[in-house]
């Protein structure tokens, strides 16, 4: 588990290489094993036999960590606690053994792996892109657990720490350097060596953190800082205004920082273990390691996929349409070692989409993320074209321009005529029914949907929508394209709104009839907000066009035919669309925006109405909630979407539900399903039938099982 060697200058360096896993990983009860190597580092510096430490790896990592199993499962305060006390007993013995310890950082840290290198004195990180640092547990809904956040505040501040251990960003060791999580930079791992040597070397034979000598000082000060008491408010509105207390973890890992300032190190570590413990007891944490731990996990792994097919492996993209779609696949397609052709209606126009992935790749050269030299080459590899005939050995081609039926069909047959009968061809569509678009296509078995969302190079989802002629095989190598490009793939039935925009438009509905029923639009949008959505209903209608909402509730009208209900929300739209209020793009919508399109304010007509002040607040954000909640039940049970894990996941990614829910059907697990059945029952008498329960929720109540 871990090579102990110790050279003729008395340096001893501890190699990480865990038995039986590809990367190191640092489980909760796994630092036990390390006490006696502790106990025997301090044992040769009594003896003087120890001059320093280096502690790098033997695999492609450093060390990543986070016992998903214990952190989703545990429900015992005291093992909470005691876990969390037994790392930072660990990593307080790797800094006291009194020796200068230097972590040569020949790959990513994550988690309690970054813990274990702040525990070190020094920091050197080999200068690799792929490489990455950070505190990722709050992406989980958790906080790290081993005394790392009290370390980041001695070294940066309560400000600094707090950013870094909060957002869960994971940096490039350039981005490291420049935050303060590491010192110094090498080009390989002979010069990383040597660079720990010289540290060491030119240190004293005693050697302490900051933090346990007797001037020591945290950069900007404590809490008791009268500056830095106004850093914390301002860290506190801005945490509020952002997440309205939806995430406990972000709360406790600030109050972490504010108590752990005014008291020594031991005892701020165990603040610390307490705020871990109660933390990783909460609902949030246990739906949120549940989506972006296990859920995601099984996505990535291909549990989704079409079994008995080989890995895609496609070297050739093309790419038809240079808009803001087109232009941002061709970006991500390149980025990813990709050569792309893309096509638009003449080589002037496709030149403007080349020039978005430019314009990309000359700020990330500005950021320093790479350089001028790698920018050229992922520039190179896109060539921009008129010519249809360009796309002859492609392995993929990508229809993206705007939403016309004849359009689209008559470039997909015209792209068929050029590419060989292996080649895939798929519609980045939002609403035109793939297996409509197939009926003029020479090979509807090859052909698919791949719905991006804006903007591509931003937004993680891609739903693969299968047409009713679309082979397994196809769907399987669609899939395997999306996870190349670093995408979330989800797997998703040919029917009215796919599965994003069909949910999406419940939330959006729900926002208005809210307001047909006179509640303010201002209260309407704030309660989306702070439940947890990205935007307002209302907000979110303007973005996506107030004519696709529409249009979204047609196409269902068409499919169910007689036993479609009309939405009381349409009758308003309807209206807003005869005033020419079709959002965002019109410049008028829900909200009045100025010529650049910035949205100004609330539209509440030619004369404001008189609004309800009677309202329950836990009521209307309910029942934005409960609106998505049962469109994904209603379209797992119509097979729209072929697992709860993809509409989990679907929701979260594509449409914003509140990630501390763990996505839209985790949301009715802890809601219960007996209570929420409840529920809508009185809400279907209240409001209509849009609160029907689906008969597989009852038939899950019944046998007793959960999403």
């Amino acid at each position: 588990m871990i090579r102990y060697e110790k050279d003729t200058q008395q340096i001893a360096t501890l190699t990480l290489d865990m038995d039986g896993n590809v990367h190191n990983m640092l489980q909760h009860d796994i630092s036990k094993s390390f006490l006696p190597l502790l106990n025997h580092l301090k044992a040769e510096k009594a003896k003087g036999a120890l001059r320093g430490v280096i502690i790098t790896s033997a695999k492609r990592n450093f060390l990543t960590g986070g016992d998903l199993d214990f952190y989703h499962q545990c429900t015992d305060a005291t093992a909470a606690f005691q876990a969390s006390q037994q790392l930072c007993t660990f990593f307080r013995g790797l800094e006291s053994p009194g020796v200068a310890v230097v972590a040569a950082m020949n790959g990513s840290a994550f988690g309690p792996g970054l813990g274990l290198a702040l525990a070190c004195h020094y920091r050197i990180a080999l200068d690799k892109n792929e490489i990455k640092f950070g505190l990722t547990e709050s992406s989980l809904g958790l906080m790290s657990a081993g005394g790392e956040i009290i370390r980041l505040m001695w070294h940066l501040g309560i400000e600094k720490a707090f950013r870094v251990a909060a957002e869960g960003q994971l940096y490039t060791p350039k981005e490291a350097l420049k935050v303060g999580l590491i010192h110094e930079l090498a080009t390989d791992e002979r010069d990383l060596m040597e660079k720990a040597r010289t540290w060491l070397l030119n240190q004293a034979e005693t050697y302490h953190q900051i933090w346990d000598t007797p001037h020591g000082k945290i950069p900007t000060g404590s809490a008791q800082n009268p500056q830095v008491g106004e850093q914390i408010r301002a860290l506190t509105a801005e945490h509020y205004k952002k997440n309205y207390l939806n995430y406990p973890a972000l709360t406790a890992i600030l109050s972490t920082l504010v108590e752990g300032s005014r008291v020594d190190f031991d005892t701020a570590c165990r603040i610390q273990s307490r705020y871990f413990t109660q933390v990783l007891l909460t609902q949030e944490a246990k739906s949120m390691t549940k989506a972006f731990g296990y859920d995601l996990q099984t996505v990535k792994k291909g549990l989704m996929r079409p079994k008995g097919y080989g890995k895609f492996r496609p070297k050739k993209i093309g790419i038809i349409g240079a808009g803001l779609m087109g232009s941002g696949i061709t970006y991500i397609c390149a980025n990813e070692g990709l050569q792309v052709i893309l096509k638009d209606i003449s080589r002037s126009v496709a030149e403007k989409g080349k020039f978005y992935s430019e314009n990309k790749l000359k700020n990330r050269v500005k950021l320093g993320e790479i350089t001028e030299q790698e920018a050229t080459i992922i520039l190179n590899r896109i060539k921009a074209t008129e010519k249809m005939a360009d796309f002859t050995d492609c392995d993929l081609v990508i229809e993206a321009v705007f939403e016309n039926r004849l359009l689209k069909s008559k470039i997909i047959r015209d792209a068929e005529l050029m590419v060989d009968k292996y080649c895939m061809i798929a519609s980045n569509t939002a609403a035109i029914p793939i297996t409509e678009l197939a009926k003029t296509a020479y090979r509807p078995e090859n052909f698919c949907g791949m719905r991006f969302f804006r903007p591509v190079d931003g937004e993680l989802l891609v739903e693969i929508v299968k047409g009713a002629q679309t082979s397994d095989e196809t769907i399987a190598r669609a899939f395997d394209f999306i996870k190349m490009i670093h995408k979330i793939p989800i797997i998703v039935k040919d029917s009215w709104g796919f599965y994003v925009g069909r949910v999406r438009n419940t939330y959006i509905l729900e926002g208005i009839a809210l307001l047909q029923e006179g509640y303010p639009p201002a209260l309407i949008e704030n309660l989306g907000i702070q439940a947890g959505m990205r935007t307002g209903p209302l907000a979110l209608a303007d973005d996506l066009s107030l004519t696709m909402v529409v249009e979204y509730e047609q196409q269902a009208a068409q499919l169910y035919g007689p036993k479609y209900i009309k939405h009381p929300a349409v009758t308003r739209l309807e209206e807003m669309l005869a005033e020419k209020r079709t959002g965002k793009q019109a410049r008028m919508g829900f909200y009045e925006y100025d010529a650049q399109g910035k949205m100004i304010k609330l539209w509440h007509g030619k004369t404001e109405p008189a609004y309800r002040t009677d309202y329950d607040r836990e009521a209307l954000t309910e029942r934005l909630l409960f609106a998505q909640a049962l469109e994904s039940v209603w379209c797992l049970q119509e097979k729209i979407v072929g697992s709860a894990v993809e509409a989990n996941l679907g929701s979260i990614y594509g449409w914003k539900f509140p990630a501390s829910k763990g996505g839209v059907l985790q949301y009715v697990n802890d809601y219960g399903l007996s209570p929420f059945i409840q529920k809508c029952s009185m809400y279907r008498k209240w409001y209509g039938q849009r609160f029907k329960v689906p008969t597989l929720l009852k038939s899950m109540l019944e046998k007793k099982e959960k999403f």
